[in-house]
């Protein structure tokens, strides 16, 4: 009986930590872009057109890997996400000066 209730206080514990990590960090998303929909998003790990670089790295994190390409009148950068082998990723996002232009997930 004893560790049940040791077992139930961690998981309460766990769970609270996440709810005060994510208030806090839907608090920081407001204050930097003032927008729900842009915040839910981030929050919920979406990607859409035209969201910038910063929201991506928000939304999806790091990526593992990064390809750039510069051309006279844009810079265009592949951000890989999620390894399966080598040189092989589930998601690939294209930038184009620092907007999102487009995506593929596997």
């Amino acid at each position: 009986m004893g560790y049940v209730l040791i077992i139930v206080a961690v998981i309460g514990f766990v769970v609270a930590i996440k709810i005060y990590l994510d208030t806090k960090r839907r608090e920081r998303l407001m204050a930097k872009y003032g927008d729900v929909r842009v915040v839910d998003d981030i929050m919920n790990a979406k990607v859409w057109q035209g969201m910038s670089e910063e929201q991506l790295i928000e939304s999806w994190g790091r990526p593992v890997a990064k390809d750039h390409k510069i051309f006279k009148t844009k810079v265009s950068e592949t951000f890989k996400y999620n390894m399966t082998g080598k040189n092989r990723f589930g998601s690939r996002v294209k930038l184009e000066n620092g907007i999102v232009v487009g995506w593929e997930q596997k």
